[in-house]
């Protein structure tokens, strides 16, 4: 395992992901989660959706490639929750742009707190995203 290291403040490289309802059927797939909110626009209308929406889940590992793409390591994270604010709405033509981004919040004792950030348009779509890291 290589070296890790954080300071309070850090930002971590962010990225933007366009959800897609093919991402949608993918996960569904992997997941067995074949909940229809997640593929008709029927069901999602049915229930006063704006349109399809993404698994939650989906949105929130999508979250955690913040913390793993720049730990080098999945294996560092010893802990990551998230609440669920606001779900990201997938429309048919060419789907949902998210923009997920990190700051490392606290260093203590070898583990780095991160609060990670996504936002789609401008809806912040999980809240109180945290994962704490371990360094060295």
């Amino acid at each position: 395992m290589t070296t890790l290291e954080a300071t309070e403040g850090q930002a971590l490289p962010g990225f933007t992901r366009t959800v897609t309802r093919a991402d949608l059927v993918r996960y569904a797939g992997a997941s067995g989660d074949f909940n229809p909110i997640h593929w008709s626009d029927a069901a999602a209308a049915s229930l006063g959706l704006p349109d399809v929406i993404a698994h939650g889940m989906l949105t929130m590992g999508t979250a955690l490639r913040v913390v793993t793409d720049w730990a080098g390591d999945p294996g560092r994270v010893l802990s990551y929750s998230v609440r669920f604010t606001k779900p990201v709405v997938v429309p048919a033509d060419g789907g949902a742009d998210v923009r997920f981004a990190g700051t490392v919040t606290k260093v203590a004792d070898g583990v780095a707190t991160v609060a990670i950030e996504a936002v789609c348009g401008d809806t912040k779509v999980l809240g109180a995203a945290v994962a704490e890291v371990l360094l060295g």
